[in-house]
């Protein structure tokens, strides 16, 4: 596995040395979901700029973005993309693993390098390169936190996304770290990555709960709900609500040094920036990119929160 650090000094290098080529033009599309969700909305936000400053740096890449309502949308954008065009590259976050892998494979079989973000394939001998966060490092990271902050004793509640191996694993990381500790789950139940969800289920969880010590909302978009229904209740004993995914809104509570959320951990959308930058070197210079890259989930703090905070991005 490629270290994340080294393969982005390795992309930087290799774009550097193709800017003063003259290489044939080459077109690099990407296909990835709508707006439809806020962490969406970031990848289609990082999407778009990745594409603006690739066309503007190098005038022998083409690089196309493709957003798609659906998984069904998504398979027509894939064949309207490859149809009477030749494809150097593609880069997919699928919407469906099932329904992708049969139209990704079709264009690989064409010569596209494939690299696929996120949401990995039914079969992964189709792609080229793999680019993903480590969903367990924010469930872990997010637990190692509070078992310090507590002393490793206290209540706690849990809010799980939708019932998917994302899901799975943040739980898993969290899970695994606080076993053996005096950190008691009170509860733990499915708000669907919803902030509206998560609202309703944080008021049960305040009415069933006298003393709650802090809440794991698992993704960001559920911690905006989990934070206005403490604010209503008016409970003071609770003290941490933390996230995940890195929200420009909680990255912004964190740099300002909120004491309730005081931390956060990232599953970046930018991810598919990382993704089609290394696309490209591949493309320019053919660096040699094959393989997977799980990108970090450390502890963003007051002091690093900087480094995650996209003002502009809608996410």
């Amino acid at each position: 596995m490629f270290k994340t650090k080294w393969i982005a000094g390795l992309a930087l290098g290799a774009l550097l040395a193709a800017s003063g080529a003259h290489a044939q033009k080459k077109t690099v599309a990407v296909s990835i979901p709508a707006a439809d969700h806020g962490w969406t909305a970031g990848v289609v936000y990082h999407a778009q700029a990745a594409a603006k400053e690739i066309n503007k740096a190098f005038p022998g890449i083409e690089v196309i973005v493709k957003t798609s309502p659906s998984a069904s949308a998504q398979v027509s954008a894939l064949e309207d993309l490859s149809a009477g065009r030749n494809l150097a590259a593609l880069v997919i976050l699928p919407f469906s693993s099932e329904e992708l892998s049969g139209p990704v494979k079709s264009v690989k079989s064409k010569g596209a390098f494939v690299t696929v973000v996120d949401r990995g394939l039914n079969d992964p001998s189709i792609q080229d390169l793999y680019v993903a966060g480590d969903n367990i490092a924010v469930g872990r990271n997010t637990a190692k936190f509070l078992v310090d902050k507590l002393g490793g004793k206290g209540n706690l509640v849990v809010l799980r996304g939708i019932p998917t191996v994302i899901d799975e694993e943040r739980i898993k990381g969290f899970q695994d770290t606080i076993k053996g500790t005096e950190l008691k789950v009170l509860d733990i139940q499915y708000a669907n990555w919803n902030s509206d969800q998560a609202f309703k289920l944080m008021q049960d969880y305040l009415a069933k709960y006298p003393k709650i010590d802090a809440v794991w909302a698992n993704d960001d978009d559920m911690l905006l709900g989990v934070l206005e229904a403490i604010k209503q209740s008016g409970r003071k004993e609770i003290k941490y609500a933390l996230g995940g995914n890195g929200m420009k809104e909680i990255i912004k509570k964190v740099m300002d040094g909120d004491a309730v959320t005081p931390v956060e951990t990232p599953y970046p959308p930018s991810m598919i920036k990382t993704a089609i930058y290394l696309t490209v070197a591949n493309l320019a210079a053919q660096a040699p990119v094959r393989g997977a890259v799980k990108l970090d989930a450390p502890l963003i703090t007051k002091q690093n929160a900087k480094e995650y905070y996209f003002p502009d991005s809608p996410f």
